[in-house]
């Protein structure tokens, strides 16, 4: 049984799940064929290398899954461990299933040597490859150190278990020896290190049940193929909250905008990514009648909803991820403008919020706008603006639009001169066609989901070429 009766006894000491048990909390019961379990390296005393991959089911629907078995030479990778995965991953796109990666490994088999690290080669090359062709998940569940944490960030979520993995290019050892400094597996790279500070983490649980049952959760909002757009086949229940009772009546107080998505999605409907991460952006997935849908919305309750390099490269990696997978895009609007200064500056806002703009532009699937209460500068054309390529966009009755707020805009241009009308007024964005309707709070709902479903057939051509050329 994987590296022997002990090794296994000391895993479970540990909090964790043997390999056979989280296949079991993760798929379909009884629904798991295995693949290749005689496999064995040259230099290995194991059956199976270290790793279990196969296929299964998760809600009655064909994924591929490979699991790393720690109580075999602690997960390593060597030659015959890489292959197994290789190949499972090849019949993933060939057959257009996801894939999931049970992580549990201390990096390349240093007996091994740089056959190993070729090994990484071949997965990195197929995680590139099958970007935005299948669905790539990662799922940390113990070490996850060295050569192995760049597969993850090559794959579009991952998710970690809170109190038993660990996550980072250099272990604690290794740091002590180079240069001296002692620091902790937790604080170096826990779960909450790579949730809320460096975002390489997109959900974490508090226990591998926890974390299993979410990965099967976001499955159900991504199509079953990439050519397949997802559609509502029954309607689902709604709690009918008048989602403008939500925005205070003075405009400078803040409010949760998680709770406008929540009023306007299906009841319970709503999964967030990357929820302890660049707080003042919001992105997951919700349903409208059933169909799924990716929403991006500022949050007011921190940094007043600006945009800074954090929130525009987490909500453009969400963008296109949703536009890969050809899931419709809802962006809820209150934004002040780019967070300014300095600081920002010479960290490259520029560079970071073009990634946000070319995102959006980059976009084909349907994208709609709503502008709840005030879109300001460049962030508003950031935003999904209808210049940047939205196909609705659509205005709450008191929102702002303007190139800056008042407040601003009488302080810089009205001692120049007092012929520019700069009052912000949302019905001339409307005469001037910037936006397609001004909607009450309690119509916007049943507006997107007419407005999404007149979408679900749109096409749209763009010039031949290999590829453009992101600012990264």
């Amino acid at each position: 049984m994987g590296g022997g009766e002990k090794r296994v006894i000391v895993h479970r000491n540990k909090g964790k799940l043997s390999v056979r048990e989280r296949l079991h909390e993760l798929l379909d019961q009884e629904s798991f064929m295995e693949i290749q379990p005689f496999a064995k390296g040259h230099r290995s005393e194991h059956v199976g290398d270290g790793v279990v991959i196969g296929t299964g089911l998760i809600h009655e629907r064909p994924v591929c899954v490979y699991a790393q078995d720690a109580t075999v030479y602690g997960g390593s990778l060597g030659e015959m461990h890489a292959k197994k995965i290789a190949s499972l991953m090849d019949l993933a796109a060939q057959n257009q299933m996801p894939i999931i990666g049970l992580k549990d490994s201390g990096g390349a088999r240093i007996q091994e040597g740089v056959v190993s690290l070729e090994g990484y080669g071949q997965i990195f090359k197929r995680n590139v490859l099958y970007s935005g062709q299948i669905p790539q998940i990662s799922v940390i569940l113990g070490s996850c150190a060295g050569g192995a944490v760049y597969s993850p960030a090559l794959t579009d979520f991952v998710l970690m278990t809170e109190q038993t993995a660990h996550m980072f290019l250099t272990g604690p050892k290794v740091i002590e020896k180079a240069t001296g400094e002692t620091v902790c597996p937790d604080r170096l790279g826990g779960a909450s290190v790579q949730h809320q500070t460096s975002g390489n983490v997109h959900y974490t649980g508090k226990d591998e049940k926890d974390v299993l049952q979410a990965v099967r959760t976001l499955l159900t909002y991504i199509p079953t193929k990439q050519q397949t757009a997802i559609h509502a086949t029954k309607a689902s229940k709604h709690d009918a909250i008048d989602p403008g009772t939500i925005l205070p009546k003075d405009p400078s107080r803040t409010y949760d905008v998680k709770q406008v998505v929540k009023a306007i999605t299906d009841h319970g409907s709503f999964f967030e990514t990357q929820p302890c991460f660049s707080k003042n952006i919001v992105t997951g997935f919700g349903r409208l009648k059933g169909s799924s849908v990716g929403f991006v919305a500022n949050q007011p309750k921190v940094l007043a909803g600006s945009l800074d390099l954090d929130a525009a490269d987490k909500a453009a990696r969400f963008i296109r991820f949703c536009d890969a997978f050809h899931i419709p895009i809802l962006t809820l609007v209150d934004v002040p403008g780019f967070l300014p200064g300095e600081k920002a500056e010479h960290a490259g806002i520029i560079r970071h919020g073009a990634k946000l703009l070319y995102a959006y532009a980059e976009a084909t699937v349907p994208k709609i706008t709503v502008i709840l209460r005030k879109a300001f500068g460049g962030a508003y054309v950031a935003m999904n603006s209808k210049g940047l390529g939205a196909d609705f966009v659509y205005a709450w009755p008191d929102s702002e639009i303007d190139v800056m707020g008042k407040t601003f805009a009488d302080e810089i241009v009205h001692p120049a001169s007092r012929e520019f009308d700069m009052e912000p007024n949302v019905v001339k964005a409307a005469q001037l066609g910037l936006i397609d309707d001004i909607l009450t709070p309690s119509e916007t709902r049943e507006r997107l989901i007419r407005s999404f479903d007149l979408l679900r057939s749109k096409k749209e051509d763009r010039p031949l070429k290999k590829h453009g050329n992101m600012p990264l």
